[in-house]
């Protein structure tokens, strides 16, 4: 995939969270974290783009997926690898 602006926002003790984290750090992919519990502007920002409040929500240079699991996050990753070629 080219070069992507990857943003993930994260709660504290969310196993969700960790799954995604480690998922694309398992991938060598690199990301921005950032912790909506403590950056209300990322909280809010967050809800903005995804209508929710739940964690994990990542976003691929305005692609959103959001409230996910890892099976979720490689389907929408493969879509994402899909409109580069």
């Amino acid at each position: 995939m080219n070069q992507s602006r990857i943003r993930l926002f994260i709660k504290p003790y969310c196993g969700w969270c960790d799954e995604a984290v480690e998922w694309l750090d398992e991938r060598g992919i690199q990301y921005e974290t950032l912790d909506v519990t403590r950056d209300v502007a990322a909280r809010r920002e967050m809800f903005e783009l995804s209508g929710q409040t739940l964690a994990p929500t990542i976003d691929v240079d305005g692609e959103i997926l959001a409230d996910f699991d890892t099976d979720q996050l490689e389907k929408f990753w493969a879509g994402l690898e899909g409109k580069d070629g």
